[in-house]
């Protein structure tokens, strides 16, 4: 999500299979390409603000793991259904120094996103907008005090085998103008075929699907992971602030023109390729935290 005034964002995703976690890649090669997920679960939050940012991405074996219909707990942080609202409190350490970092997170759904995706031609990987609009509001107790809302997402993923067993890489963004979400994720496979999936969705549940997009090349990032941005043909697309910017995946704030209108959001870049060489899971060490249990 991403302040009203553009100032701060939070990501903050759960993992039942930490999919780039070090651990559970050399645990994956150690089993011969299977590993239990549940052995790494992990919770990933990166809060960004004009001074910086602060990131977790802490790993916990099945012990510190309990779910419940509406309700995953990770460790000391835990993710809930309360009625309509999704509500988070975390209490993690950031990585690689330890700084803690704790806050709570209530996300109110506006619109729905359907139902879900298959992104892999042979079905073992799935994507769903669960609340591609929504309001969220964010309080951060530690290291310092702050509070911010804004607009704010929700999705899920799940798949059947390690993301890089099926996928090249992909290039995904949601943008939002007043209240239309829309969503572009470009798939490139490891079968050499693609899937460009285009989605509008509008406050009063109607979705629109399958609409032009041209790609427009944007800077690369600063350890040269290229860069495209998706935009009604005929726009001028950019990126506006670079928020992540890892050897294998970038996260970036975005301007563009979708269906007619100007849009900002979220974009980013993944390269699995990147991911998977020797030397990116070693630095992988740096930001992952592995707890015991």
């Amino acid at each position: 999500m991403v302040s009203d005034d553009g100032r701060w964002a939070l990501s903050l995703i759960a993992m039942l299979g930490s999919v780039f976690s070090p651990h559970y890649f050399a645990a994956r090669a150690a089993g011969g390409g299977v590993a239990d997920p549940l052995a790494h679960a992990a919770i990933n939050v990166a809060l960004y603000t004009p001074r910086g940012s602060s990131w977790v991405l802490t790993e916990r074996g099945e012990r510190a793991t309990r779910r419940s219909e509406g309700e995953l707990t990770l460790g000391p942080s835990a993710l809930r259904w309360a009625g309509s609202t999704l509500e988070v409190d975390f209490d993690e350490r950031t990585a690689p120094f330890g700084g803690r970092l704790a806050g709570t997170v209530r996300l109110v759904p506006s619109a729905r996103g359907g139902d879900p995706v298959t992104l892999d031609a042979a079905g073992r990987h799935r994507w769903q907008p669960i609340a591609p609009s929504a309001r969220a509001e964010v309080e951060i107790r530690h290291p310092s005090p702050l509070r911010f809302g804004g607009a704010a997402y929700l999705d899920a993923n799940g798949g059947d085998e390690p993301l890089e067993d099926a996928f090249v890489g992909w290039t995904w963004s949601r943008v939002t103008s007043g209240g239309r979400a829309a969503v572009t994720y470009d798939v490139e496979r490891r079968d050499g075929s693609r899937l460009l999936v285009t989605r509008a969705f509008e406050p009063g549940g109607r979705i629109t699907s399958g609409f032009p997009v041209d790609a427009v090349a944007a800077p690369p990032t600063g350890w040269r992971m290229p860069r495209v941005v998706h935009g009604d043909p005929g726009a001028a697309p950019r990126i506006t602030r670079t928020l992540e910017d890892t050897p294998f995946y970038a996260r970036s704030l975005v301007e563009t023109r979708l269906l007619g209108r100007q849009c900002q959001g979220t974009h980013e870049v993944l390269s699995l390729d990147r991911f998977r060489t020797r030397a990116v899971q070693l630095m992988l060490h740096f930001r992952t935290r592995r707890e015991r249990g």
